[in-house]
């Protein structure tokens, strides 16, 4: 099975931009995941590290997924 490397981010809300410049807070990774394929490596980083990503608003999350090497 191929390595990836995965990260997440949580996007900050337009508010939050205006009022302090806010920025994409890192939330997991960049760390590596053996999967099939980057849809499946993405989905193994979210579900398998739920207490990392605690108190983080999901519909703000950014993904992101590359191959490894």
């Amino acid at each position: 099975m191929p390595l990836f490397e995965v990260a997440i981010l949580e996007r900050p809300t337009s508010k939050e931009v205006e009022e302090s410049g806010a920025e994409e807070k890192l939330v997991f990774g960049p760390k590596a995941v053996v999967a099939n394929d980057a849809q499946t490596a993405a989905i193994r980083a979210v579900m398998g590290n739920r207490s990392e990503m605690e108190g983080v608003n999901q519909s703000r999350m950014a993904v992101l997924v590359r191959p490894f090497g």
